[in-house]
């Protein structure tokens, strides 16, 4: 009888083991292996959608750690399937150098064209997000929604972000042709070649202009390029500069910020919010939770904020706190539409993951993602290029100092 029990006990344990995934220590895993296994654990343990993509998860995994991967590259190849078998776009595996790049340009530096780029989740599509103000991929004219055709003649149609960020990446002074295609489908598109000089890009996130009024004061014109590791001390910087200049009102400039730092963008919003919820995070297991303003604002004087089809994640966040707590008038055109939240996570051979881990909604629990943030005034500006931005050629930014210039009579 005992030794029936001990056996019924072996049987247990083991099946107790293969469920929790462990593999005999006869199938010792490599290395490859064990870091596609941390790969795949980040995912179980941190992704969004609990079902991930309605799939098998456990199953996955067993089915790659069926046997040793013939390299390290190999290893690489199969975490980049799995997480394209969840089917978002967002969620993606970064070699090591494409991973150190990331990091660097959150930290406020970055190499190459300075182009934002991103899969369309509909059409599969490289799509151009938008272009880093003053870069050598604004200077060409590129804007958001552009769609990368071809990069040095090798067809994007299929390459992930990832391929395509390695090859518009190069020494500063040397050029990438890229194919791009203007419009849609429904619209006449055009198909044209541009040729652009690879330079390396300091991103100054903040740009502050101070300007006159006919009326007399002045205004503050603030560009926020993007929500990196610099950007909310810059913003409060900029903000109490202007506060001592005693500017009777301020814009916010927006467009073509394709996000970065959820909590750069949430300590921005509390720049210009008294106590106030800012955003709602909705976790894999459909918790509620909240990142609120909870502190005086560091100025009450009037706000607009100018925003485009390439105004993205925080800096939808930002415009979406500031619209529905009443705080800003939005003038420009409807945003991105990206309402879920990344994370980074490093992997032990210096990879990495941006892995979804949550979804967002604004204050007002509007969920935003493929939809976008209405603004409040819609002014369109077709072929409006960045470096006009903030000019008498901008229609936009005309509407939005009329809309200040009201706020103040």
């Amino acid at each position: 009888m005992k030794r029936k029990l001990l056996q019924i006990t072996l049987i247990l344990l083991v099946q107790i083991c293969l469920g929790l995934g462990f593999l005999p220590a006869a199938q010792a895993m490599t290395e490859d292996q064990k870091l596609f296994n941390d790969a795949w654990r980040v995912v179980n343990q941190a992704y969004v959608d609990e079902t991930f993509n309605h799939q098998n998860w456990w199953a996955l995994r067993e089915k790659a750690l069926k046997k040793p991967f013939a390299n390290r590259e190999a290893a690489y190849s199969a975490i980049q399937d799995l997480l394209g078998s969840l089917e978002d776009p967002f969620t993606r595996f970064l070699r090591p150098a494409q991973y150190r790049s990331l990091r660097t340009s959150t930290a406020g530096e970055l190499s190459g064209v300075g182009l934002q780029v991103i899969t369309n989740p509909e059409t599969g599509q490289l799509e151009v997000l938008s272009p880093i103000v003053g870069s050598p991929a604004a200077q060409a004219g590129l804007k958001a929604h552009d769609i990368i055709l071809a990069i040095d003649g090798q067809d994007a149609t299929q390459m992930s972000l990832d391929e395509a960020a390695e090859l518009m990446r190069g020494t500063s002074g040397t050029t990438v042709v890229l194919t791009i295609q203007t419009g849609s489908d429904s619209q006449a598109s055009h198909v044209s070649k541009v040729s652009i000089r690879r330079d390396r890009i300091e991103l100054h996130p903040v740009q502050t202009d101070l300007r006159t009024l006919p009326e007399g004061g002045s205004l503050a014109y603030i560009q926020l390029n993007q929500f990196n590791a610099n950007a909310a001390p810059k913003m409060r910087e900029a903000i109490d500069q202007m506060e001592k200049q005693q500017v009777r009102g301020y814009i916010l400039d927006l467009r073509n910020n394709p996000g970065g730092l959820l909590q750069a963008g949430v300590e921005i919003a509390r720049y210009w919010l008294d106590p106030a919820i800012i955003v709602y995070s909705i976790d894999r297991h459909s918790m509620l939770n909240s990142f609120s303003a909870t502190q005086e604002a560091r100025t009450h004087a009037p706000l607009v904020v100018l925003v485009n089809g390439g105004s993205a994640s925080a800096s939808e966040i930002l415009a979406g706190a500031l619209q529905d707590n009443e705080r800003a008038t939005l003038v420009g055109e409807t945003t991105f539409g990206k309402g879920s939240i990344q994370s980074l996570f490093d992997l032990p051979d210096g990879s990495g993951m941006a892995v979804t881990i949550a979804k967002y909604e604004t204050p007002n629990h509007q969920n935003i993602n493929k939809v976008g943030i209405i603004p409040d005034i819609e002014v369109k500006a077709e072929g409006l290029l960045p470096s006009q931005f903030g000019t008498p050629d901008d229609p936009q930014y005309q509407i939005a100092v009329s809309t200040l210039r009201a706020h103040l009579s």
